[in-house]
């Protein structure tokens, strides 16, 4: 789960790292962060549709559950890695390389610096879009989506940190609890304009799902993503 304070994790995430979770009152806004892509949208210009190579995409990515509360940035980290090599470092190492503490790791641009550094010899290169300044809107999904479909078709697995409130949870999700959370982005269905998650918190064995367009921008807008 996902800075400035995890929240409940599933059964199978060991006992002794076991979060609290805070009423969405107690948890303060993101920082700043460096390197975020934060550019005025004050006349939102309406960016043209990409167009998807293929009706449908998954890119094969390494799957592995966040060893603790707090390292679902490093876990959804890892899993984006692994779309593009195969030398993947532990949770651990990525949690030092993302700056990643018991509350876990702040920003998106965190995530950005670590993804670039780490996967410079493939030439993969990410941005991080801090939407936190913005109001959600038709044009918003619509740059969600032209992101995802550029990376998918690069080969590319995208990282999202997403603020989950009851009411508007992915499946198997505690119902009663607001969920701070980082997930990975893997694919695409272009004629539903769904996309694919892989989430290393795991609830209710649900390591991997689909999510309606509209759905994943209300879960990333008060943070952001990094594509």
């Amino acid at each position: 789960m996902q800075s400035p304070a995890p929240a409940a994790l599933s059964p199978a995430i060991p006992e002794a790292h076991a979060p609290v979770a805070l009423s969405p009152a107690a948890v303060p806004a993101a920082p700043a962060a460096p390197k975020a892509d934060k550019a005025e949208h004050k006349g939102e210009k309406k960016p043209a549709e990409v167009k998807p190579r293929e009706a449908s995409k998954t890119l094969p990515v390494n799957y592995e559950k966040q060893l603790t509360g707090y390292w679902c940035g490093p876990a959804a980290t890892r899993i984006a890695m692994s779309s593009k090599t195969g030398d993947l470092p532990s949770q651990a190492e990525l949690a030092k390389a993302l700056r990643t503490t018991e509350n876990g790791t702040d920003h998106v641009g965190q995530v950005a610096d670590g993804l670039n550094k780490l996967l410079a010899p493939t030439g993969a290169h990410y941005v991080a879009k801090d939407l936190s300044e913005r109001e959600q809107s038709p044009e918003m999904s619509k740059e969600l989506w032209n992101d995802t479909v550029r990376s998918i078709d690069d080969g590319k697995a995208m990282v999202a940190n997403i603020v989950a409130e009851p009411g508007n949870q992915p499946p198997g999700y505690p119902s009663s609890q607001t969920i701070y959370h980082y997930v990975s982005v893997v694919g695409y269905d272009a004629e539903h304009k769904n996309v694919k998650i892989a989430d290393p918190a795991n609830f209710g064995g649900n390591k991997e799902y689909w999510l309606s367009l509209d759905q994943l921008t209300s879960l990333v807008k008060q943070r952001g993503y990094v594509s």
